[in-house]
């Protein structure tokens, strides 16, 4: 019979940017890489058709005058590069499970931004051996389609690329599921995020990607916890779901309507 013998906290929480970079070649594991490749060619798309909106005409007059749309395009560029943007943000449905977390997203010109997340829950009820725990976090890559916001950074709908890794331990009186070791992930996520105050906004958005780890089943027996079996998880499902709510932070960064401010 084996037991499972649990660690207050675990020892590598004091080293996990140190485990980070040891472990970070797993990550490149075959299927994740050919996941990534398929999605490649999406994002060059995307970024090709960007590159061809920005040299547009204003046809509203009759005749075109591609040197002022030029002039203003080029402007508005050197605005977006000469401001800050950012948002903080928190995904209320971890927040909902007990399980705090916190999110910063920086936007750097030209539609794109980057996000990065991080969550820690570490609950515990020995005597009834409730066990719900978990850390782990993501870094996203987006793209804002920002034709319908007026150009406003950080509002509409958007695309993104993201890698996650996590690890957890949850038990409800019965059998728990333990995975002392990073589960990494990989996938696309797609989300609109909706303005409800003048800098606040909701963004709701779900992911897509490919999985891999491992984790132990046990059973709590005789005051040990008694381990049943061990499985590795390799697929592709849904892997993120997002509401979170995000302060906006930055020049000229508030939600707006047409007609003014909201």
């Amino acid at each position: 019979m084996w037991y499972l013998q649990r660690v207050y906290p675990p020892p590598y929480v004091k080293n996990v940017y140190i485990r980070i970079l040891m472990t970070s070649h797993k990550f490149l594991s075959f299927k994740a890489i050919i996941f990534l490749c398929l999605l490649l060619p999406l994002f060059i798309t995307v970024s090709a058709q960007e590159m061809t909106d920005s040299v547009y005409a204003d046809f509203s007059s009759g005749k075109a005058d591609i040197g002022i749309a030029l002039l203003a395009n080029e402007q508005r560029r050197d605005n977006e590069r000469s401001s800050f943007y950012m948002g903080i943000k928190s995904n209320m449905l971890y927040d909902a499970l007990l399980v705090p977390n916190i999110g910063v997203e920086f936007y750097w010109g030209r539609n794109w931004s980057a996000a990065c997340n991080w969550m820690y829950a570490w609950w515990s009820n020995d005597r009834r051996h409730h066990y719900w725990r978990t850390y782990g976090g993501d870094v996203e890559i987006r793209y804002w389609f920002k034709k319908r916001t007026g150009g406003q950074p950080l509002k509409g709908h958007h695309m993104g690329l993201y890698g996650q890794m996590l690890t957890y331990d949850f038990e409800l009186g019965g059998k728990g599921y333990l995975a002392d070791k990073w589960t990494y992930g990989c996938g696309v996520s797609y989300g609109y995020l909706l303005p409800v105050a003048r800098r606040l906004g909701i963004d709701f958005a779900a992911g897509i990607g490919y999985v891999s780890g491992q984790y132990k089943k046990y059973l709590p027996i005789d005051n040990h916890y008694v381990w049943q079996s061990t499985h590795n998880r390799n697929s592709i499902f849904l892997t993120k779901v997002e509401v979170s709510l995000i302060w906006l932070i930055g020049n000229e960064n508030p939600t707006r309507k047409k007609g003014g401010r909201q």
